[in-house]
């Protein structure tokens, strides 16, 4: 069975390629602001828009390099960042640090007088979001979060010196300094979809009168640092998980909600509802992974307290037990938490390990080879790229409710992993391949073929050009055969007209706005005469009588029909069709070329 593909080490180079990628959306911010809006991204909102208002841009800004209120959370967050051109290499002054401290006490600072002479010399834009700040802080008790973030390297003692600065302040007041080898780390979940990490999660320990627990286990392995938890929690417990980080606790799991008609869902829902009581033996449990986790106990309660966690298994059990949480407070889960060592300097196995785990954890809804690709960095790289330009690729299973609300309310075309995989093989491969089945293509020996890349301008025109095929396929079964070499021999013959960037983007483009209009007419033109020549070229080698093969198992088994067909293409179709086609797709080409948008 198919296994994500591990990745190399995270590198500077990954992260100015991100820096780049920000630039093209947002071309008037220097390198020191990518850095800055990145960060914001990573780390603190899941909203680019608002990461970038929140960028101050300016000099003489008591060194807040980025300043976000974040009312729901009730939290001030304010970023100095320093940018460099390597991990490491520079260690950070210890008055740019403290001065970054320093504003945690100004924001609590009653004296008005006072806090006006600190803020006298600093940007007006600035000073603005400053006073709404403290304004929020003395008025409504908001906490102060101050993020030190650098690629450079920042002394233990310097670290401890504005920690203590920050105690003095007279708010609820936090620094974080997060130097090179970490904003590496944030790097590689940034890549991987896991962006902006959930802090902390309290998981308690199921107690109480008619269940007895003994403990919790906990296993620590010295060869490989990972350690682990297993203990049981109360459904209401688990309800509320999500109801605090939201779907961003399922970013590493390998689909989306798949809904609550499954027969799975259905079967738990019943459990919950008829016998609550046995829900915990029923279920397959949770599964969790980790930074961090430490056990406490807090009011007579135990609480394992986790930093970054991921459920990468138990995803449709959590969402089912948050929508009836009434029921849930009379069932028990069983959860298991992981604790994963991660090492950004090498490549550590992280990915290959949570792949692995992945797998062997979740079998109680069905696994295909497609789902356990669905967070291959490449999947993820191509659902941004695609998103970019109007067209929402699903690389995870998922509700249609859900996916819209990923949509943020905006229109897309979607599209389809496993559509995009037929498409580019359909048109790259013999036509057997794509014929064979959709999840074969997601297998180790195709999918590197099939997904040679991240670039839009090489999947998309290859998927227009599949969907206009089917289009013409349509309540036509015999089409419907034929359909992949009809696609790899059209293709064979439009690649070079959309070969330069320029023009595959023209032609996705104009599919995507209108692909009813005169251009793609005369595609359909095309693609119909093929069609029909398909169909006369399956007639004249199908045998004939009783040992004649049908046009199902004709297109289904023998590879080279590609060649065959281009072969009578060339010697039995005649002249005037085939100039036909060749018109229909100058004609197609002259509108990419004629393209405006």
């Amino acid at each position: 069975m198919a296994r994500r593909t591990t990745t190399e080490s995270i590198t500077i180079k990954d992260l100015q390629d991100t820096l780049a990628d920000l630039h093209d959306r947002f071309p008037a911010l220097s390198d020191d602001d990518l850095f800055t809006l990145w960060f914001l991204r990573a780390y603190i909102t899941e909203s680019e828009s608002e990461a970038a208002c929140a960028v101050t841009g300016t000099s003489g800004d008591k060194g807040v390099d980025g300043i976000l209120i974040d009312n729901p959370a009730k939290t001030v967050f304010i970023v100095q960042a320093k940018y460099h051109k390597q991990v490491g290499g520079k260690a950070e002054k210890r008055a740019d640090v403290i001065s970054l401290a320093e504003v945690a006490v100004r924001l609590s600072e009653s004296d008005e007088r006072a806090f006006g002479d600190y803020i006298k010399t600093t940007n007006p834009a600035v000073a603005q979001h400053l006073r709404q700040a403290r304004k929020q802080v003395l008025k409504n008790n908001y906490r102060v979060q101050l993020s030190y973030v650098t690629l450079g390297n920042c002394s233990a003692s310097v670290v401890k010196d504005v920690q203590q600065l920050v105690k003095k302040a007279g708010c609820d007041a936090h620094i974080d300094v997060i130097t090179g080898k970490r904003v590496m780390l944030l790097v590689r979940d940034y890549l991987d979809g896991v962006a902006p990490p959930i802090p902390t999660l309290g998981l308690e320990m199921e107690a109480g009168a008619n269940v007895k627990v003994n403990g919790v286990s906990q296993r620590y392995d010295h060869r490989t640092k990972i350690e682990s938890w297993v203990f049981s929690m109360r459904g209401d417990a688990v309800a509320l998980l999500f109801e605090s980080a939201g779907v961003r606790l399922f970013a590493r799991n390998i689909r989306g909600f798949l809904g609550h008609s499954t027969a799975v869902n259905e079967g738990m829902i019943a459990t919950l509802d008829e016998e609550p009581e046995h829900f915990f033996y029923f279920n397959n449990g949770i599964t969790m992974i980790c930074d961090h986790a430490e056990k406490r106990s807090h009011q007579g309660r135990d609480i394992l307290q986790v930093s970054n966690p991921q459920v990468i298994n138990g995803q449709q059990t959590t969402r089912t037990l948050a929508a009836h949480p009434r029921l849930a407070a009379k069932a028990s889960v069983l959860v298991k938490v992981i604790q994963i060592p991660r090492d950004e300097r090498k490549h550590d196995g992280f990915d290959g390990l949570v792949s692995s785990i992945v797998a062997g954890t979740n079998w109680q809804n069905a696994i295909r080879p497609s789902d356990l690709m669905a967070n291959d960095r490449r999947q993820i790289e191509l659902e941004r790229n695609l998103r970019k330009v109007g067209f929402m690729y699903l690389r995870k299973r998922q509700t249609k409710s859900e996916m819209r609300a990923f949509g943020g309310g905006k229109q897309y075309s979607v599209v389809k992993k496993e559509e995009l995989a037929q498409a580019v093989a359909g048109c790259e491969e013999d036509p057997v391949v794509a014929r064979s089945g959709r999840e074969r293509l997601f297998e180790d020996e195709l999918y590197t073929r099939v997904f040679p890349n991240s670039d839009r301008n090489f999947y998309l025109p290859r998927y227009c050009l599949m969907r206009e095929v089917t289009y013409a396929a349509k309540g036509q079964p015999a089409r419907g055969y034929a359909k992949w070499l009809v696609l790899n021999f059209v293709w064979s013959h439009f690649a070079p007209h959309v070969r330069k960037g320029r023009d595959a983007r023209a032609f996705y483009m104009m599919w995507q706005r209108n692909r009813y209009n005169a251009p793609f007419g005369y595609l359909f033109t095309a693609i119909d005469k093929v069609f029909v020549q398909a169909l006369r070229y399956h007639k004249k080698n199908a045998g004939k009588g009783a040992t004649a093969t049908d046009v199902s198992t004709f297109f289904r088994h023998k590879k080279g029909r590609d060649k065959e067909f281009a072969a009578f293409w060339k010697a039995h179709v005649p002249e005037s069709v085939r100039r036909t086609f060749e018109r229909a797709l100058q004609r197609v080409a002259a509108a990419i070329g004629d393209f405006e948008g």
